[in-house]
């Protein structure tokens, strides 16, 4: 048990009715320590939004002023039912491709023409569309150039509202990733998409045809302002439809984007400029 001079003593600490003190100190030293660490931390607090609006006024609304990611952008496919990038179906199962063509569908609506004829301009083809501001002025919102489903002919969904999944032909749409103020090509060459069997698969993949023709993108779509400066920018797309690929096997399929300025890989990331994806149609349930 505590002896009583030992609570005398803890009492007096807590409240020393003799000096007034509360805690070992007076009513004035606490009022000066609240004074000081309120100044203190009214000080800081106005330091950390004096910084903040300072770091806010050299900031664009419409475009980073800092990127951190990869100036190589690289190519996703559509679609695909996982992140393994996976395509596999049966053709006499129809429920499982219709998920396909659906996705599809999904995804290519607002390239349907009366979409993009609405919010989009006709551009010239074969030239980038620049659209640069000037000087402090900025020219937003900047426009976008039409990409029409048409396009993607017999992929596009509007003739084979199946994308020759019924048939064992299927399509495959691809689009390249965003990289803000990236030109793709150079000298009027612009970028476009091949695609082929990895090695062991090389005999089993079959023709190919691609749409647009030659897989391009075309260079009036570049170079890409920021969502938010460009906000109905639709990504051009290539779509490629295997005609022949060999049935009841898996094959390993590498596509990669070509144009003389976006290399293919790095060490930093080996699948820049490419994607790889697994594809397999059986013939029977």
């Amino acid at each position: 048990m505590a002896k009583d001079g030992d609570k005398s003593e803890w009492k007096e600490y807590v409240w020393n009715p003799r000096t007034r003190e509360f805690l070992g100190r007076t009513a004035s030293s606490w009022g000066l320590i609240f004074l000081f660490y309120l100044v203190f931390y009214l000080f800081l607090g106005g330091m950390f939004a004096l910084t903040m609006y300072i770091m806010l006024q050299t900031l664009d609304d419409h475009k980073p002023t800092w990127q951190d990611r990869l100036s190589t952008p690289g190519l996703v496919i559509r679609p695909h039912a996982s992140e393994t990038f996976e395509i596999v179906y049966t053709i006499q199962n129809t429920e499982s491709w219709d998920m396909y063509a659906q996705a599809l569908d999904k995804f290519l609506s607002p390239y349907n023409d009366t979409v993009q004829a609405q919010k989009n301009n006709e551009c010239t083809p074969g030239q980038y569309f620049l659209q640069e501001d000037s000087g402090d002025v900025k020219n937003n919102p900047k426009r976008s150039c039409q990409f029409n489903r048409t396009i993607l002919d017999v992929c596009s969904g509007l003739e084979d509202r199946y994308y020759g999944y019924q048939d064992g032909k299927p399509c495959i749409i691809i689009k390249l990733n965003r990289v803000i103020g990236l030109k793709p090509g150079q000298n009027g060459q612009a970028p476009s998409i091949t695609c082929g069997a990895k090695r062991d698969d090389s005999d089993k993949i079959g023709e190919l045809a691609y749409f647009p023709p030659n897989g391009t993108f075309n260079l009036m779509y570049y170079p890409y302002y920021g969502k938010k400066a460009q906000v109905n920018y639709s990504q051009p797309l290539v779509a490629i439809k295997f005609l022949n690929i060999t049935v009841n096997e898996d094959v390993n399929i590498e596509c990669k984007v070509h144009a003389n300025n976006i290399p293919i890989g790095s060490e930093r990331d080996k699948f820049a400029g490419r994607v790889s994806f697994k594809l397999r149609i059986n013939s029977n349930i």
